[in-house]
């Protein structure tokens, strides 16, 4: 056991991960997918306490009420959808903290774990958005392909890959943009001149009182609060999380998922 360590998984993320990753010939394959991911990261880190975070499909957060653009367009099959109602059940079987609350999405509860919990931070997602949470306490693991392997993300990493400290990262992201989330940016701006901005500046609020970008000062103001995860979102009570790997077999045995089963009666 690695006392001390928070394991904090973004949900969503490796579900759809996990779900194109395996045939969808496969019953509940992301079901399947994420469960084999969660059983093999928690034995490669054995961490006291593990933290599974949901995106809230059924209600727009703030950030969709304040740009409608924002992650417009997404369009998710049935399968994948069922299977994201099943998921947290699943994760609570196992003994694991489960986050998810109207008007917030995943990002949202890993920014409040990785604040509140005192020791080591482990966060599990593909979403670069979270890059802004590392520091020397709190590292990314971010699939490379699919979900078998991982790379680790700290903060010399973030500066390598996009020139910047972690905590300018939505400042970063105001500027350049997110194509994935409709996040239009600054015009013209790319990754390398965002990264030149704020090395000159500081941060956005700065560069907008050096008089950069006059036109649209409000509006990257508000792409970067979009960009901001929230770290006041609420959170199940955080605390060493035991498996209860007989209940978690149980349960995906009433799923009719009889591998799943085996291998979690095995560690039982």
């Amino acid at each position: 056991m690695n006392d001390g360590l928070l394991l904090a998984i973004d949900g969503d993320s490796l579900a759809h991960r996990a779900y194109h990753a395996l045939p969808k010939a496969i019953r509940y394959n992301a079901l399947v997918g994420f469960a084999n991911f969660l059983l093999r990261l928690w034995e490669a880190e054995q961490p006291e306490s593990v933290l599974v975070a949901w995106d809230s499909l059924e209600t727009p957060t703030y950030r969709h009420e304040a740009l409608p653009a924002y992650q417009s367009g997404r369009e998710f099959e049935a399968s994948i959808l069922e299977q994201l109602g099943l998921l947290p059940a699943l994760v609570e079987s196992f003994g694991f903290g489960v986050a998810k609350a109207g008007g917030y999405e995943a990002d949202d509860f890993l920014a409040a774990a990785s604040k509140r919990w005192p020791g080591p931070v482990l966060v599990a997602t593909s979403d670069r958005d979270a890059f802004q949470l590392v520091d020397d306490r709190v590292t990314i693991l971010q699939p490379v392909k699919g979900v078998s392997e991982l790379a680790r993300v700290g903060p010399a990493e973030v500066r390598e890959r996009y020139g910047v400290e972690p905590e300018q990262v939505p400042d970063f992201i105001a500027l350049r943009g997110d194509p994935s989330d409709k996040i239009p940016g600054a015009p013209g701006v790319g990754p390398k001149k965002a990264a030149d901005v704020l090395k000159q500046h500081g941060s956005l609020v700065q560069a907008l009182a050096d008089g950069r970008f006059p036109q649209i000062a409000e509006e990257l103001l508000l792409y970067r609060d979009i960009a901001t995860m929230d770290a006041a979102a609420p959170l199940p009570e955080l605390g060493p999380t035991p498996p209860d790997w007989r209940r978690a077999a149980a349960h995906a045995a009433e799923l009719g998922l009889g591998n799943l089963a085996g291998r979690l009666e095995s560690l039982a």
